[in-house]
């Protein structure tokens, strides 16, 4: 996903709780810096700051963050020679999306008895053919009386 011209998230969106791979080919990258770093915090305060080197590729410089539970997540990016990249000052700001499943319960067990009624009402369809079969056609087998049909071509 291209939240901007030079950032992308290996993702549709950023959801709380999971882990999110940024790539950046930005203004650093295009000046061949060799080391450059993310700066990240959460929420309007920055808070949880912290600061990553990210691995330089071939697709630009990446790095994976762990998004915790804030309603934004704020970034910045810089080089060994503190030349930042903090989009003119407004800095990269995203909105952090809740996790819906997390307001999902499961029960294992509850799917079990659907999956074996299901089971069980096959074998019974099952059962009932193969008697059915049996019952029409076993007494024309034996008297002779059974003829296949033969189409007219």
């Amino acid at each position: 996903m291209e939240l901007t011209k030079n950032i992308f998230f290996n993702t549709d969106k950023l959801i709380e709780n999971t882990i999110v791979k940024i790539s950046y080919t930005g203004k650093l990258f295009s000046e061949n810096s060799e080391n450059v770093f993310i700066h990240y915090g959460f929420g309007n305060d920055w808070e949880n700051l912290n600061e990553i080197k990210m691995e330089k590729t071939e697709l630009g410089f990446q790095a994976e963050v762990e998004l915790v539970s804030f309603d934004s997540f704020n970034f910045c990016f810089r080089d060994a020679n503190n030349t930042w990249d903090n989009n003119n000052g407004k800095n990269y700001i995203f909105p952090i999306e809740k996790n819906i499943m997390a307001l999902v319960t499961t029960e294992n067990n509850a799917l079990l008895p659907a999956k074996r009624l299901r089971r069980s009402y096959i074998w019974s369809k099952k059962v009932r053919i193969a008697v059915y079969k049996i019952i029409t056609y076993l007494p024309k087998i034996i008297s002779g009386n059974y003829k296949r049909k033969v189409s007219e071509n």
